[in-house]
């Protein structure tokens, strides 16, 4: 199995950045089975960060270009929503893991975003053959082949589309909880640092599910 990740590495590293549109139909084309991993809300006050795990199958790719899918955060609402539900229709498999606040404060955030990671790929029931991650950070104690990618999002159409299914998970998420806590302002900032959320956590400081490791949240009223 590490034969295979040793090959989707080699390709991508020799892969001239100026041919490349999405790593699947180029530099990856030859492998079926890949899982990409991303995870959204790590730079977040409130709530936890959460990870999607996505294996698309190969004829979902160009149905997915052909959507104009992209990195989640160059997405309107309304769009990443159209288009999560379409990569749920389309997938072989997906999957959400997440790492609480209290997991945030006690491991950090770069640990708790691995360990929301792993929890995502973790509960594939189908196994891939290579984890696509995104970012320059390999997740630990994952005993499957997996390959990190610099704006993996930009690049990959499997970590595009979990970026997309996370987004939409931790925002609906992030809405259910705002009615108990209307003073942040959740239901527009969903969980970051907006002027409003600011403002309040100084009112009224951080709620129990605000990240006491982050230093707008500690807030002593």
């Amino acid at each position: 199995m590490m034969e295979t990740e040793q090959t989707a590495a080699d390709i991508w590293s020799f892969q001239p950045q100026s041919e490349l549109n999405w790593l699947e139909l180029s530099a990856l084309s030859g492998t079926s089975g890949m899982a990409g991993v991303d995870e959204v809300g790590r730079g977040a006050l409130f709530g936890p960060v959460v990870a999607a795990a996505v294996i698309l199958p190969d004829r979902a790719w160009t149905e997915l270009v052909a959507a104009k899918i992209k990195d989640s955060k160059k997405l309107s609402s309304s769009r990443r929503t159209q288009l999560a539900q379409q990569i749920c229709a389309l997938a072989v498999d997906w999957k959400i893991g997440f790492a609480s606040t209290a997991e945030i404060d006690r491991i950090n955030i770069l640990q708790a975003t691995l360990l929301a990671m792993k929890r995502a790929v973790l509960k594939l029931n189908v196994q891939p053959a290579l984890c696509l991650i995104d970012g320059n950070q390999s997740i630990k104690d994952l005993l499957l082949p997996q390959q990190t990618i610099v704006k993996g999002d930009e690049r990959s159409l499997n970590i595009a589309s979990a970026s997309i299914v996370a987004k939409v998970w931790r925002d609906e998420l992030v809405l259910r909880l705002a009615s108990k806590y209307p003073m942040y302002d959740l239901t527009r900032n969903k969980g970051y640092g907006s002027q409003k959320h600011l403002l309040a956590l100084q009112e009224y400081g951080p709620s129990p599910l605000h990240r006491k490791s982050f230093r707008p949240c500690q807030i002593k009223c």
